[in-house]
């Protein structure tokens, strides 16, 4: 279509039809977007050492405003987030903690003995403990030496607008994908478990997106379901259809957006 296109003018990657991934699309789409719209300051990026003896919530605004200072757009105000990212020593427990401005999150799809998965599910494996041992120990602040240490991710900063990305698709030896079906909810996404910070208000999400994927690694079709209003539409190529409440969650949905609830 004329959008894919004029798209594909920029990037060479989407010319022709053969399958592309919709996740690396919307990523380069909306960088694009975010570049013509960047009202950030230009040149060199300079990263500022922040003072000593912030608390995290202090840190994570010292990260943000140096990152916003440079990316300024209301693609930023709408689709980026903040995740927190807690190292801490096996052997001292001194906690290192570091933020990072996210556009989206990939989930893992962990393996399941049953019929499918819910979403939850998948936000565990995203933010259980990682062990660091080995090659992958870092080095402690505190004893100045490598050490084991574990990893675990936590969000900081939620965004008005929630894109997940369902990983499907394995590298793994060759590429696969996993057509495990993921229950989410339409309404009311609640993460306050997920939250680093357990004094702040955590936002709940309405799902008003999909992106789904049928087929396989090597031949497939991407079909949106999107909400207009208060209804649900089917968007397939040219064709558009109104779509049941009940066919919206299904084993081929891959990238998910949610919206924030404006307070009550």
């Amino acid at each position: 279509n004329k959008f894919k296109s004029a798209v594909a003018k920029s990037a060479p990657r989407f010319v022709g039809y053969s399958q592309q991934d919709s996740q690396e699309f919307l990523r380069f789409f909306m960088e694009g977007l975010h570049e013509d719209l960047n009202k950030g300051k230009k040149g060199k990026r300079k990263i500022e050492e922040p003072p000593k003896g912030l608390t995290d919530s202090q840190l994570a605004d010292h990260r943000w405003n140096g990152y916003t200072s440079y990316d300024n757009s209301t693609i930023v105000d709408i689709f980026v987030g903040l995740l927190k990212s807690t190292l801490t020593c096996s052997v001292c427990d001194h906690k290192s903690v570091t933020f990072d401005p996210f556009w989206d999150l990939s989930l893992p799809l962990p393996r399941s003995k049953g019929a499918g998965l819910n979403l939850m599910a998948c936000f565990a494996e995203f933010t259980q403990e990682e062990i660091l041992d080995g090659d992958e120990k870092p080095t402690c602040e505190n004893c100045k030496k490598r050490q084991k240490c574990t990893k675990q991710f936590s969000i900081e900063r939620f965004p008005p607008i929630l894109v997940l990305h369902l990983k499907r698709f394995s590298e793994v030896r060759y590429r696969t994908k996993l057509s495990t079906k993921v229950d989410f909810p339409i309404e009311n996404l609640d993460l306050g478990d997920l939250s680093s910070n357990s004094h702040s208000h955590t936002p709940k999400y309405d799902l008003v997106g999909v992106s789904n994927h049928s087929g396989n690694t090597f031949s497939g079709h991407y079909i949106a379901y999107c909400k207009v209003g208060s209804r649900w539409h089917r968007f397939s190529d040219s064709s558009v259809s109104n779509l049941s409440r009940s066919d919206i969650v299904s084993s081929e949905a891959y990238v998910l957006f949610y919206e924030r609830q404006r307070p009550r």
